[in-house]
């Protein structure tokens, strides 16, 4: 461990101990201020439940193109690959294309004899609860009803609603799903947003006619991290007063870039289960982005679900509806792992020249890549050092000599971005 006694403004080397004489420990070469004081660390008492929304509410994005069904199955099953527990398979109130392919992602699973559980949204109507039972009926398997209605005086205010007509609504369509074989998912849109009172009323009634899960929604991503506390804190008093074993949903939006965190603290304030999309598509800014919060979740140590496939996710869900990764998005964007910076670049080579892969994926890296399926890669260009080419040239396969390596060299400061493989490779062609 590193001398705790040291001031870490202090100058000087921290000392090192070795767990077997000659490599040093994790825990001596990286100092983790995350690490929560022992007194009062904190892990989820079962394991964290994620719902993935990415072929429903993802699709809401205003830029996204509509994936082939053939592509949503795949996508259904790579879903299955990262140990998510269920998805939101589409509404089939919207007609009967859709429930024709809700019917097709349900036979998918059913067939494929997978984990993951499907449900579907709808309205907070009979009408729109109707085919889902049609479908579990067709294939012979459950599938949650996310009966979805809004909670918050500014929605009931444009809307002409009053809490009544809510409540009404709310008895009525749970009651039918309960009665039908559907088990009801109660959501409230806008919880963020909503008054207590109405919170209070809307989830009490949906309980006491037999919802059995119900759903917390940053609607507009409105919320921060304190606010998700206390709503959820008193979202599970009214839970408990009701006497019945209910299971707590979070579900977020990143208008205000805070749905990561959002969803992280509303699992350490009781949320059994958070929502989020592939490469956070959605309405307006997006969904919580599921594949941040698969990384946070296990860098945390709060899930150990096999991520090897996380780029695949992500990349097919790219592919299919035309939602473009940034270049610098955590762990799959283009430049995640990517370096031509000479001071970066020397520290991750020094550390491949040690034989050392867990030390080259997190000296100047706070996710390790190989976690993830990906590796550390050294390019060169502009802000290079020597080290850099030296290094392209002995993985490519060529004689770092002192004419090629400063004829590349030379290149690279003279370019105004990185060079890319195939202008390497015509320099030394041309040499």
């Amino acid at each position: 461990m590193p001398d705790s006694t040291r001031n870490p403004e202090e100058p000087g080397e921290p000392r090192f101990s070795s767990g077997n004489g000659d490599v040093p420990t994790t825990e001596a070469l990286i100092y983790d201020w995350n690490r929560p004081d022992p007194a009062r660390a904190w892990f989820p008492p079962k394991p964290v439940k994620l719902n993935d929304e990415t072929l429903r509410d993802g699709l809401q994005s205003p830029s996204v193109v509509s994936p082939t069904l053939e592509k949503k199955a795949e996508v259904l099953h790579l879903m299955e690959s990262l140990g998510i527990d269920s998805a939101d398979i589409g509404l089939p109130g919207a007609g009967p294309h859709v429930e024709r392919q809700v019917l097709h992602l349900a036979r998918e699973i059913v067939d494929n004899r997978m984990k993951i559980r499907p449900n579907c949204a709808a309205r907070t109507v009979i009408s729109d609860i109707e085919p889902i039972a049609r479908v579990a009926d067709q294939v012979g398997m459950p599938i949650e009803v996310a009966m979805f209605i809004g909670s918050s005086p500014i929605r009931q205010y444009a809307e002409d609603w009053d809490l009544d007509l809510l409540l009404r609504h709310t008895e009525k369509a749970v009651t039918w799903a309960v009665a039908h074989g559907v088990p009801p998912m109660y959501v409230t849109e806008d919880t963020t947003r909503a008054r207590p009172e109405s919170v209070r009323r809307l989830y009490t009634v949906a309980i006491e006619a037999g919802a059995r899960r119900v759903v917390v929604c940053d609607t507009v991503g409105h919320a921060t991290p304190d606010g998700v506390t206390r709503l959820l804190q008193f979202v599970r008093e009214v839970i408990a007063d009701t006497g019945e074993d209910v299971q707590l949903d979070w579900h977020g939006h990143r208008d205000r870039g805070l749905s990561v965190p959002n969803s992280l603290t509303a699992i350490e304030a009781g949320a059994d289960c958070v929502h989020g999309t592939a490469i956070g598509i959605g309405e307006r800014c997006g969904n919580t982005p599921m594949d941040q919060l698969l990384v946070n979740l296990r860098l945390l140590g709060w899930i150990d679900n096999d991520l090897t496939h996380l780029a695949d996710y992500c990349r097919t869900v790219s592919e299919a509806t035309g939602a473009r990764i940034p270049v610098g998005y955590p762990v799959v964007g283009k430049d995640a792992f990517r370096t031509g910076t000479g001071v970066h670049a020397a520290a991750i080579i020094k550390a491949m020249a040690k034989g050392d892969d867990w030390l080259a994926d997190r000296v100047y890296s706070g996710v390790p890549a190989g976690d993830y399926g990906l590796h550390q890669k050294v390019e060169v260009g502009p802000m290079s050092g020597l080290s850099n080419v030296i290094y392209w040239l002995e993985q490519h396969g060529h004689e770092p000599t002192d004419e090629l390596k400063h004829r590349i060299f030379r290149a690279a400061k003279e370019a105004r971005r990185l060079l890319t493989d195939d202008e390497i490779e015509a320099l030394i062609a041309s040499a």
